[in-house]
């Protein structure tokens, strides 16, 4: 797939989701959000595009005055070199310093923390991160939700049958 492709591809459906964190959503109240580019080395950009990776076990943390995403997995590219990167390295997020300086001031609060929501393809072609400033759930608050969608669900068929 040429650079044409991929950018006629983008241009016709906007940004292509690489990978989906939807168990954040339902463990956390994502508070803000943020895009932040990744620092990727080698075939990784290639193995992605491929539609390989799994966001759904990783986490960010903050090291010093750097965020970290920690856990990412991101399977070799079958037909890269002999040079192969390890699959679950850690790999830098990049943000300019004032977003940094918010969300590492943020998760030293107590109950927030820094999860990634999803990863995607930017029209240009660059491999960017959309993470949340989240406070954890609790059981009550899941319930709610999970009320509140079946509520909805069912006005939603009572509409449809009027």
């Amino acid at each position: 797939m040429g650079k044409r492709d991929i950018k006629k591809l983008l241009n016709d459906q906007g940004p292509r989701v690489l990978n989906n964190n939807r168990r954040a959503r339902h463990d956390y109240e994502i508070v803000e959000k943020f895009e932040a580019g990744v620092a990727l080395r080698g075939c990784e950009v290639k193995s992605l595009r491929d539609g390989g990776g799994s966001v759904a076990e990783a986490y960010i943390q903050p090291r010093g005055s750097e965020l970290w995403i920690v856990g990412w997995y991101i399977p070799p590219y079958t037909h890269g070199s002999a040079w192969v990167e390890a699959s679950d390295r850690d790999r830098k997020l990049l943000l300019n310093r004032r977003e940094l300086n918010d969300l590492i001031g943020s998760v030293s609060q107590k109950g927030f923390t820094i999860v990634p929501l999803k990863v995607y393809l930017t029209e240009r072609g660059l491999v960017k991160m959309e993470i949340g400033l989240a406070r954890g759930k609790t059981r009550v608050d899941r319930r709610q939700d999970i009320k509140e969608r079946t509520v909805k669900r069912e006005l939603e068929r009572e509409y449809k049958v009027r």
